[in-house]
């Protein structure tokens, strides 16, 4: 097959009914209408669109070969990326997106060949102002092969709200919880129908995977949600994430913040039985614009 990189233009409304599903999904008193700003990172699921059912694959990813290059590897990853956020996007307006494949690129890691691409994304207000730049990393990997035994059955306790303080001295960190109801919640938010997220046989028995495999913008929207309930004052120029690491369904995890110099944050979303040396799934640095401080007179 014969493919060429190309931009693709599309006009979206920044619709409400994925945000509304997103805020139910937290839990955590956030609630933007129409007119209102969406938080950072929210347009993973208010730009987000189903493909046609012709153009889905046995994966549940749009078929490869028309906007993505078609590579052969099965498993898809979403590795990370940068966004730094010009201006306000608000709920209900239209926005010019374009979006283009900037580098296709073959590897070999420690597991076997891999095809990292790297997608550019500029969205423009109703203004034609550029209000946010993304960059997206997605690697392509080969299947594993799951050793019988190994498999984890999905759990069947609801977890309620998936954030909560966690029970540390310095109140700096949040436990995240999942169960298969918030991950199918998440992906029809998100029109996201990779199978691996609620497919148990398929993501166990085909992409060789321990079990349902939590979303990765879940994971690094949960980390940011915290940021925002943290520091409701403060605003998000810019962030780099990086997923280093699957976390799966049912296993308990804890988001942790550390302070940077000059209003940065470094956040970490680690399995909550992590060995200390072991990688955690998600790294997200922030930059922050902090309010000014005000004195007494």
């Amino acid at each position: 097959m014969t493919w060429t990189p190309h931009t693709r233009t599309t006009h979206k409304v920044v619709e409400r009914w994925p945000v509304t599903a997103l805020a139910t999904l937290f839990d955590d008193g956030a609630d933007p209408g129409d007119g209102d700003l969406l938080p950072p990172l929210w347009h993973w699921v208010a730009l987000a669109r189903w493909p046609s059912s012709s153009m889905t694959d046995a994966d549940g990813h749009p078929r490869r070969g028309d906007f993505l290059p078609p590579v052969a590897l099965p498993r898809r990853m979403f590795a990370g990326g940068e966004v730094e956020f010009r201006g306000p996007i608000r709920v209900g307006s239209v926005v010019r997106q374009e979006s283009s494949v900037v580098s296709v690129e073959e590897k070999r890691g420690r597991s076997g060949p891999l095809v990292v691409v790297v997608i550019a994304t500029e969205l423009y207000d109703e203004d034609d102002r550029l209000v946010l730049i993304e960059r997206q990393d997605l690697v392509y990997r080969e299947a594993a092969t799951t050793v019988a035994g190994q498999a984890r059955p999905v759990p069947a306790t609801p977890v309620g709200r998936p954030l909560s303080v966690a029970g540390t001295p310095d109140g700096d960190a949040w436990d995240f919880s999942t169960d298969p109801t918030l991950l199918l919640r998440f992906s029809a938010a998100s029109s996201n129908a990779h199978r691996i997220h609620y497919d148990w046989p398929y993501a166990t028995g085909v992409e060789g995977y321990l079990g349902l495999v939590v979303q990765g913008p879940l994971l690094t929207l949960a980390v940011i949600e915290t940021v925002r309930l943290a520091e409701p004052g403060a605003r998000i120029s810019r962030l780099r994430h990086r997923n280093l690491s699957p976390l799966f369904c049912g296993e308990p995890a804890r988001i942790r913040s550390t302070a940077g110099p000059d209003d940065t944050l470094v956040l970490e979303l680690a399995r909550a039985d992590a060995a200390p040396d072991a990688p955690p799934c998600v790294r997200v640095d922030v930059e922050l614009d902090r309010p000014p401080l005000t004195t007494s007179p």
